[in-house]
């Protein structure tokens, strides 16, 4: 029975989808549950698995190709077998093939010595296809020792003629008259997220009026209590403590003191949401993503580090779906994970507000009249001037700052 594969159910906000690769070819043999191939949307990679155990009869698509919402892609006829590969018929060839005569060896052997004995000017040479005879001695045995063509080697001797310093920056890959080595390019097409990546950061830097402002944050006290409780939490919860549950938790208090930070623009109106559902940005090799934790002013540090790890692992193993990304209200980034010490995040519309994290550096401050060191982190947020006051963005940007400053305070709520 022949069973169709065909495109996942794709949300409103995805059009369609590009057949990214194939991973069976038709004739092979798959199991139920195998993932048979990769879809490319604007925003994840989507795997779409066999429905039954059998052989995959039509290819419907190419890779590259476009496909929407339900589009048959494949036909798998069910319960049927792989075609077995055709038989070796060169086993026992070699060995019945009968062995040259002595008449047939003793002429190949006269021929041999008798082209060594010839003038070099008067044998044919040729080295990959192409003919050495008319080159100097020294280049012509460089060609020869390297396997090079010299009618792909571009000369610089008199008249154009292929030196041997031309062979040899051949052989090491080098243009002549370019110091530094090759110059190597590559055209690729941006990937579907790629430039859906693009668009959406010119979306947002055409049509939001953004500003940045900036703070830093003294991280002595977390630190102190992840070293504190960092392994009793790890045996009672079964997952690490990190950086980012602290900074997930004060977002998600700060919003609901700061309502608007919380808001998105649509037309006319301003959206006010009564829940903090924020988007944490996560680095694939396809581009950046940002998952979603839904309702983090509900969650305790647990449940927020759970959910990053199992975003993270999702994104690596390339299992994001659509779900997880849509909806967020405010999205954090931490540019630090990778060196950054400052930058100036871009906000992801409709929201309207992005936290930036950095690096952590030990400085020099002042506390309590005494310089002392410290780990010590800036932060930024980007927002939305539109509907975003100055005032409103650096009251909640120091909120947050008050918080990890006095981590006892916000477990407590305060």
């Amino acid at each position: 029975m022949a069973t169709e594969i065909k495109v996942p159910v794709l949300p409103e906000s995805v059009s369609d989808a590009t057949i990214a690769t194939w991973h069976k070819k038709a004739g092979d043999a798959v199991s139920r549950d195998e993932n048979i191939v990769d879809l490319e949307t604007d925003k994840v990679v989507l795997e779409v698995p066999s429905t039954v155990d059998g052989v995959i009869k039509e290819i419907k698509f190419e890779e590259g190709a476009t496909v929407n919402s339900q589009q048959v892609i494949a036909i798998i006829e069910e319960g049927a077998a792989a075609a077995a590969p055709p038989a070796a018929e060169s086993g026992n060839q070699d060995k019945e093939a009968p062995a040259a005569g002595a008449e047939e060896v003793q002429s190949k052997s006269q021929a041999k010595q008798a082209d060594d004995k010839a003038p070099s000017s008067t044998k044919p040479q040729s080295v990959s296809g192409g003919k050495t005879g008319d080159l100097p001695p020294g280049a012509r045995f460089t060609a020869e020792s390297k396997g090079i063509d010299p009618s792909q080697v571009e000369g610089t001797g008199r008249r154009g003629a292929v030196t041997k310093e031309d062979l040899l920056n051949y052989a090491a890959g080098k243009t002549p008259g370019v110091s530094g080595g090759a110059r190597p390019e590559e055209r690729v097409p941006m990937t579907r997220i790629r430039k859906r990546i693009a668009e959406r950061l010119m979306q947002s830097k055409e049509s939001i009026a953004m500003l940045t402002s900036f703070n830093e944050v003294n991280l002595g006290k977390v630190m102190a209590l992840r070293k504190e409780l960092g392994e009793q939490f790890q045996k009672e919860h079964g997952i690490k403590l990190g950086f980012m549950s602290f900074f997930a938790k004060a977002v998600a208090n700060a919003l609901q003191r700061y309502p608007v930070i919380n808001a998105s623009v649509d037309g006319d109106d301003i959206i006010y949401h009564g829940y903090a559902d924020i988007s944490i940005a996560v680095s694939t090799d396809k581009g950046l993503v940002t998952p979603v934790l839904r309702n983090v002013e509900r969650m305790g540090f647990a449940e927020i580090e759970q959910g990053i790890a199992d975003y993270a692992k999702k994104a690596r193993d390339g299992k994001l779906g659509l779900d997880d990304l849509q909806g967020g209200t405010f999205t954090i980034t931490n540019g630090g994970t990778f060196g950054s010490l400052m930058s100036t995040p871009i906000v992801n519309p409709p929201q309207s507000a992005i936290l930036g994290m950095h690096a952590i550096k030990e400085r020099a401050i002042v506390e309590n009249g005494q310089v002392v060191a410290a780990p010590m982190m800036y932060i930024a947020i980007s927002y939305d001037h539109r509907i975003i006051d100055g005032k409103d963005a650096v009251l909640f940007l120091v909120d947050i700052k008050n918080q990890l400053e006095n981590p006892h305070r916000m477990l407590l709520g305060l």
